[in-house]
């Protein structure tokens, strides 16, 4: 996005141009003007307004007379009438009604504007500007030189050229009254030049400079503020801060402009809250005050020889004040009440949106995992079948009983006969080895359960 208040309408960075290191208003966004009228229609015999505002480096804003109704909008670059002669060039920053409305606002006369717009700035007018530009930070640095060898108590924070290289102002921070003629006579033998020297106060060199602020954002006074109201130590107060001036000072070194942003709404707040109380009376001792809560309507109290606190709200507080007036104390700073818990009420009405609960669909997910772990070691291969067959298809062994004995005597274990075994269903669940294998040559089969005899 292009920056209006720079000279090559490029892009711009926080501390300026990129294309040429140096713009209009330290920044893109340096008190901009939204114009909301831009939309509506004006009348058909309308006459538009002939004054328009013209914004400078700095904070600098001044209203000019357009006599020869050139069409202007915001952003352009015009020639002025400057104050001591000569020639200047600005930014259009309003034009229109709002011009009308900004002068009422700070209640400047129609008949008191003199000064007026000569042209729309050309290449030329654009380039000998530029060239004045370029020669203000060694100005600056050698003015700065001359006021030390002086052993002068002031401060050049800025210095601001005319277009046309006539003249030069010079913006400096002091405490008291400074002597500068001697200053001003050197200045002018070395720069050959008129030479106009400006006090400005702290917060105003802020917003020339401009900077980043402890809020992380850019300085209140450097983008849109540009009306400066005293700031006192009872707004940090109020506002139950702590009088530390590190940190309520901003970047001018005076008491941040933000803390009388939200004081209103503080001491409107403060209207409820009861003053001196600075401790309660009750038979269990003397609670003093610890903390106020302005928002919350709530204040702190705790007993001595104790360190937990005690929240009380503003009611009780005022009661417990009442209370000790006439000589009553009571027995705690809070009233316990025991409060009947009232039954659990059905709802009466009917989920129209449908019967099924929320988790419903986690069961589910639930259930048919445990189906998938269940199949999944169904299908896993038996160690004990070296055929590789599946569980499932793997018949389970009948759970053969042995006969008992109920003789009482010894059982007698004779001699295994040559042709089979003693157990007849010993070898019923055993593979069959032999089932794959050729027929022997003598004749037999490898599918027989025993070994056959010799014939």
């Amino acid at each position: 996005m292009g920056c209006g208040s720079c000279s090559t309408g490029g892009g711009c960075s926080p501390a300026g141009c990129k294309s040429n290191g140096s713009c209009l208003t330290n920044g893109c966004s340096k008190l901009d003007v939204y114009d909301w009228l831009s939309h509506m229609d004006m009348p058909v015999n309308y006459k538009p307004f002939p004054i328009v505002e013209i914004k400078f480096k700095g904070s600098r804003k001044e209203f000019f007379l357009n006599n020869d109704n050139i069409y202007l909008e915001n952003g352009d670059l015009v020639v002025v009438e400057a104050t001591t002669g000569g020639y200047d060039i600005g930014h259009v920053s309003i034009t229109g009604e709002l011009v009308r409305m900004q002068m009422t606002k700070r209640r400047v006369k129609e008949e008191d504007i003199l000064k007026k717009i000569y042209r729309r700035a050309t290449p030329a007018d654009v380039d000998k500007w530029k060239a004045a530009k370029d020669m203000e930070w060694e100005t600056m640095h050698s003015a700065r030189k001359l006021a030390l060898s002086l052993n002068l108590s002031m401060k050049l924070s800025d210095v601001d050229y005319q277009a046309d290289k006539s003249k030069a102002t010079f913006y400096y921070t002091a405490e008291g009254r400074v002597d500068f003629r001697e200053l001003i006579k050197k200045m002018a033998e070395s720069f050959r030049i008129r030479i106009e020297m400006r006090q400005i106060g702290m917060r105003q060199e802020a917003s020339r400079l401009g900077g980043i602020g402890s809020c992380g954002r850019e300085l209140c006074c450097s983008t849109w503020l540009t009306d400066f109201k005293t700031v006192s130590t009872s707004a940090a107060r109020y506002q139950n801060l702590s009088l530390n001036t590190l940190k309520l000072a901003g970047q001018c070194g005076k008491l941040k402009c933000c803390l009388n942003y939200e004081l209103d709404t503080y001491m409107d707040a403060l209207k409820h809250i009861p003053d001196n109380v600075n401790y309660l009376k009750t038979l269990k001792g003397d609670a003093r005050l610890q903390k106020t809560d302005i928002f919350k309507k709530q204040m702190w109290f705790s007993y001595p020889r104790e360190e937990s606190w005690i929240a009380v709200p503003l009611a009780r507080v005022k009661e417990i004040q009442q209370m000790n007036r006439d000589g009553v104390l009571p027995d705690d700073l809070l009233v316990f009440v025991e409060v009947e818990k009232e039954p659990i009420k059905a709802l009466d009405y009917e989920n129209v949106v449908g019967q099924d609960s929320l988790t419903r669909l986690d069961e589910r997910n639930r259930n048919n995992a445990k189906k998938k772990n269940k199949n999944r070691n169904k299908n896993k291969p038996n160690p004990n079948n070296p055929n590789g067959a599946p569980n499932n298809n793997q018949p389970k062994p009948a759970n053969v009983s042995a006969p008992q004995n109920t003789s009482g005597q010894p059982k007698q274990q004779g001699p295994r006969p040559e042709g089979g075994n003693n157990n007849p269903n010993r070898n019923r669940n055993r593979p069959n080895r032999n089932r794959n294998k050729p027929n022997r040559p003598d004749g037999n089969s490898g599918s027989g359960g025993g070994d056959q005899p010799n014939q």
